[in-house]
């Protein structure tokens, strides 16, 4: 199966999503909205943002059209695949007064079977980092929902031709080119697609459409534009000793600098594809005969979530945006064996201040030499 390549033709497409929906699968794509592209549900090609290019620097964000044939030309926008596989709101059960006892009613839903196209390299590296923080192998703490999300999920991804300004994936071994769980893997051209199944179901979604196989020349060249990009990639990230530079240096004056543009806003947790910070909440209604919990997300830039013991353990911004930056680059190694940072490059394009997470890493390494020294 890994040496079959198909051919999938442009004017076909709306064949393959028809196919997943024929299947049962709730289809999950790119389209055009509120002056972004976002992950939402997917019925038609017409919502492809076809030929539109996303313009990103630290803090800005701007679409424009460049009237090409591509439809795949925009990389990932603010939305991850984390929505869907961890809701950022989700009811667990409520408790109703009934008559001198209570009655519990688990409220959490069965998740969709999503069909995720479109999906970029980052976005499904992401989501096997997830898979290290809300899957327990040995089944003893895994999040219900999101398993049961995961295990339903199918991926078609299309790997990146193009990068914006703010991406640094080639440098975390994260893409453009797909390396993660993918059902299916495109490859753009002009005219058609090159599709590669890399699983059974995979295979299974692109056998009914009795697709031509792909010539060895159309491979190659949809791959040339793939390593082009990663070539061409310019900010990067130095992986070298990252967890140790980061540890020794806990007290660096760079923490404070940076805290003078940082606002605690936390958007780049709220955009970043990995962050798992969580909370819950007791809902009541009026009437105090009714209330339920839910699970949200939260943010470790917000100071009640290091509120422990009657006190806020992280009060500054400066330790806030510490505790963030090491644990995406370093004690996330400790926990989980992997970086929690898949070089999307969302929480630069998305930070108010534009705070560019690769120059402070960068900065930090700098100075780490000096301090070294004065000791």
């Amino acid at each position: 199966m890994a040496g079959t390549v198909y051919v999938l033709p442009k004017e076909r497409f709306q064949e393959l999503l028809d196919r997943l929906k024929a299947d049962g699968y709730q289809v999950v794509g790119p389209v055009l909205r509120d002056g972004a592209i976002v992950y939402d549900d997917l019925h038609s090609v017409d919502q492809i943002p076809r030929g539109w290019v996303d313009q990103q620097e630290p803090g800005r964000y701007q679409l424009v059209h460049d009237r090409s044939q591509r439809w795949f030309t925009f990389t990932p926008g603010p939305l991850s695949l984390k929505r869907f596989l961890f809701p950022p709101s989700l009811s667990l059960f409520r408790v109703r007064r009934n008559g001198d006892g209570v009655q519990l009613q688990v409220t959490m839903p069965e998740p969709p079977r999503y069909a995720f196209v479109g999906v970029r390299a980052c976005d499904l590296a992401a989501v096997a980092v997830q898979d290290r923080v809300y899957i327990d192998r040995q089944g003893l703490f895994s999040d219900g929902y999101y398993a049961a999300a995961r295990r339903k999920a199918l991926f078609i991804a299309v790997e990146c031709q193009s990068y914006a300004a703010t991406c640094f994936c080639s440098s975390m071994g994260t893409g453009p080119e797909v390396n993660h769980t993918a059902d299916v893997v495109l490859l753009e051209l002009e005219d058609r697609f090159v599709a590669q199944p890399r699983s059974e179901r995979g295979a299974a979604v692109l056998t009914p459409l009795a697709l031509e196989q792909a010539t060895d020349e159309e491979l190659q060249r949809a791959k040339h534009y793939v390593r082009q990009a990663a070539a061409d990639m310019e900010r990067q990230v130095d992986l070298t000793d990252i967890r140790d530079l980061l540890l020794r240096n806990l007290e660096n004056p760079r923490w404070d600098q940076v805290a003078t543009r940082c606002i605690a806003c936390a958007n780049c947790t709220m955009v970043c594809p990995t962050c798992f910070c969580f909370s819950f909440q007791e809902v009541t209604d009026l009437t105090g005969n009714e209330a339920e919990r839910r699970r949200v997300v939260d943010s470790c830039f917000n100071p009640e979530f290091s509120y422990a013991f009657g006190v806020e353990v992280r009060q500054s911004v400066a330790s806030r945006y510490r505790q963030w930056l090491t644990h995406k680059f370093a004690t996330w190694y400790d926990q989980f064996g992997v970086s929690g940072c898949v070089g999307c490059g969302r929480c630069i394009t998305w930070c108010p201040a534009g705070i560019d997470v690769t120059e402070e890493l960068s900065a930090i390494r700098a100075s780490d030499g000096s301090r070294k020294e004065q000791l």
